[in-house]
């Protein structure tokens, strides 16, 4: 069984893309931060714990629906709640 996550209430996978299933809005109200290899991340776009990865925008670059592109960077994940 893997790690869920290092603050109760938190899913392995989160999302900031509404039209991503793994979206949560009221979860993401409360504020989550995120600890990618021990260094602060504020412009990560999605995470999974189990997976270790994280998703974060490059620069102001975006595609053609508006989206913004993104790299993926693995390593460990820990997220938290900030409020």
């Amino acid at each position: 069984m893997t790690e869920t996550s290092s603050a109760p209430g938190l899913p392995d996978r989160l999302s900031t893309n509404p039209k991503s299933p793994f979206y949560d809005e009221a979860l993401l109200s409360r504020g989550v931060g995120i600890k990618f290899d021990g260094q602060e991340k504020t412009n990560v776009e999605e995470y999974c714990i189990s997976e270790g990865w994280i998703r974060v925008a490059v620069g102001k670059t975006v595609d053609r629906k508006g989206n913004p592109l993104t790299i993926k960077l693995t390593g460990k994940v820990e997220p938290y709640l900030e409020k």
